[in-house]
């Protein structure tokens, strides 16, 4: 069945402001995924999924709602469109919200929305044919690789019509090193491109992390507590900068007053060489916020420039709330430009210090006081990669660990979400046994 996604977006307006709406927002998207799966090293499944989204958000005297569903049909919409409103009836009045004013129409584009199936059936065969060969201590637990194609339409009742569409092919990994009875833990990864003119080999970090897990069946623990210098792996510091901007920087930081940067703007809050920008409009971020939840056209922005603090993470809400500027953004498309140095000349100025390829934590305190367990790890010994290690705790502040020492590598990882350097902060404690 084919949908008209303008028509539908329209006619859910209609209904919500028949309905007594003040103002409205519709965002109606269609998805097609066509996906192989591989298990133990074989091809497993393959299908084809489509999926129909719907999202209705209706205001009523200050009174906001927010309904999602999954069929498309007149009823279906009709019904979906008296529940929103219903849910409005019931909410509290906030004054804050907002959306945003007439702009017109934009078109959004990424990608291609159909896939050429048979050479991403090659490319997966090829994928697990170079594992094999090249990696023979190496067990894929699972591999998912699809296309999913998209075409969606956002409208709102300050007459904005947004349509996007395009598509991405997706891999996601789980593997893990064995030898003997031994084995490594289990190591993940994934990453997009809008293309299949390289194989999946080259892109992301799943080459290296594909090295670290063979080298990782057998770890030593590390011995005694130490403070030294950390790397984080690209996939490490985008978890790690995630903690940063959501406790420093994000709307509910700033609403909920936690916030320890919330008199900082302008000021110095990282090292003076280090920028941190939020670019879902960056050549090779595939997955982007076009538009913001309140109907605003994104831009791309820095968040921290050469050290100092430029702006929040607000959305027109939060903005509204915390009395600060709306940001140009509200995504996660983090982008850190290389340093001067490769990883391994880094690695060649610490005395003693830990490669982090992967960590398991809880939610920072909000002084940014936090501790992780360091997994799938290196230790760092007179400037060489020695031991692989066990499980490891390593222990510190986020604001006092981004204001530096902190450097860079010259190597950038892009998955598709993110373009990230490996970041090494000084002064962690690391603990052992």
């Amino acid at each position: 069945m084919s949908y008209d996604l303008s028509f539908i977006a329209k006619d859910a307006l209609r209904l919500l402001t028949e309905g007594g709406a003040d103002r409205a927002q519709c965002t109606v998207s269609l998805s097609e995924k066509r996906e192989f799966n591989m298990d133990g090293g074989e091809f497993s499944l393959f299908r084809t999924t489509m999926t129909g989204r719907l999202s209705l958000v209706a205001y009523k005297g200050g009174r906001r709602a927010v309904l999602a569903a999954s069929r498309l049909d007149g009823d279906s919409l009709a019904r979906a469109a008296a529940d929103c409103l219903a849910l409005a009836d019931a909410a509290s009045p906030d004054d804050a919200w907002e959306i945003a004013p007439h702009i017109g129409r934009r078109a959004f584009s990424v990608g291609t929305r159909e896939p050429d199936t048979d050479r991403l059936f090659a490319r997966t065969r090829e994928l697990a044919d170079t594992i094999k060969e090249n990696h023979p201590k190496i067990l894929i637990e699972q591999m998912i690789v699809d296309h999913t194609g998209w075409e969606s339409v956002y409208a709102d009742t300050s007459d904005n019509l947004y349509t996007d569409d395009g598509g991405t092919y997706n891999v996601s990994l789980m593997f893990s090193g064995h030898e003997g009875e031994s084995s490594s833990s289990f190591f993940a990864t994934g990453f997009s491109t809008e293309s299949l003119d390289l194989p999946f080999i080259q892109l992301g970090s799943l080459a290296s992390l594909l090295e670290s897990a063979e080298k990782q069946i057998k770890t030593v623990p590390v011995e005694g507590k130490f403070v030294g210098t950390v790397i984080f792996s690209p996939e490490c510091a985008a978890e790690l900068l995630s903690s940063i901007v959501d406790s420093f920087a994000s709307g509910s930081a700033l609403i909920e007053g936690t916030s320890i940067w919330r008199d900082k703007l302008g000021e110095r809050v990282a090292a003076g060489d280090f920028s941190l920008a939020l670019a879902p409009h960056t050549e090779g971020i595939l997955h982007r916020e076009e538009y913001t939840s309140d109907g605003y056209p994104t831009e791309n922005f820095y968040l921290i420039e050469n050290g100092v603090l430029k702006s929040f993470v607000a959305s027109a809400y939060a903005a509204n709330k915390a009395g600060v500027e709306r940001s140009p953004n509200t995504s996660s498309a983090f982008v850190v430009e290389g340093g001067e140095r490769s990883l391994s000349e880094i690695i060649s100025g610490i005395d003693r210090g830990l490669l982090v390829q992967r960590i398991s934590g809880g939610r920072p305190a909000s002084s940014g006081d936090f501790s992780a367990v360091a997994k799938n790890s290196f230790l760092i010994e007179n400037g060489r990669l020695s031991d692989a290690v066990s499980e490891t705790m390593i222990t510190g502040n986020l604001a006092e660990m981004i204001l530096g020492p902190l450097e860079r590598s010259r190597e950038q990882i892009a998955d598709g979400s993110t373009r990230l350097p490996y970041l090494a902060f000084s002064g962690m404690t690391v603990s052992g046994k």
